[in-house]
């Protein structure tokens, strides 16, 4: 084992302790929040419909979706669903995620440049993380023998890693039009706004851990080619 491999297990291991702690955090803050209710008495559900028509954004349905934080917009299928704390809650858990997840219907219907990169970057990061999970073992097998597999999943790996950096800005974006409309219109104002900043923040950050963590395992991967030749 060399140098570089330690260094780059310790903060491999620093990056995945932050991810569990943001996640846990985000869980912690939503599950408070969800308790906080919000003075409009306004659903999640009566809040996305609101601000899409607001933003006068037809043709997008809001409907009810399984699981825990699974909230999303599908540009293809113009919908935001909503997990069904947030679908049915009135409280500011439930106004921040509906009014983020619209603000991504929002950068859809203004052509949002980062979403539309995002949007088209889909098909082949999904071919790519589907593919990398195979080639990581073999590259690191056949490393002295057939270094040019090694060269494949890197590709593979900066795909997906360019994917999760550009995700950044288009759920930032998201939530700053979220947290500007809520403020605007009064659905969340005062202490409910800095509950769904709060909420939104942590949630922003899930994607951040996620990118640096791609990052280093994009540059250990890099690293270990360089050294084998």
């Amino acid at each position: 084992m060399t140098a570089d491999y330690y260094i780059y297990m310790l903060i491999a291991g620093v990056l995945s302790f932050v991810g569990m702690f943001v996640s846990n955090r985000l869980k912690s803050k939503f599950k408070y929040y969800s308790e906080v209710g919000v003075r409009s008495g306004m659903t999640g559900k009566e809040v996305a419909e609101e601000m899409l028509r607001h933003y006068n954004i037809n043709g997008v349905q809001v409907v009810p979706a399984k699981g825990f934080l699974t909230d999303h917009y599908n540009p293809i299928t113009k919908t935001v669903s909503l997990s069904e704390p947030v679908y049915y809650g009135k409280n500011v858990a439930a106004a921040a995620v509906a009014a983020h997840e619209c603000g991504h219907a929002v950068q859809h219907d203004t052509a949002y440049s980062m979403l539309q990169m995002r949007s088209a970057l889909v098909p082949v990061v999904n071919i790519a993380a589907t593919a990398q999970q195979w080639l990581l073992l073999a590259a690191f097998l056949l490393l002295g023998s057939f270094p040019q597999l090694m060269l494949v999943t890197i590709a593979a790996f900066s795909i997906t890693t360019l994917f999760s950096f550009i995700t950044l800005p288009v759920e930032f974006d998201a939530s700053k039009r979220a947290l500007a409309w809520l403020n605007e219109t009064g659905v969340a104002v005062g202490e409910e706004y800095d509950g769904a900043k709060d909420a939104l923040w942590w949630a922003a950050m899930t994607y951040v851990s996620a990118a640096l963590s791609s990052l280093v395992m994009l540059l250990y991967l890099v690293m270990r080619y360089s050294n084998s030749r």
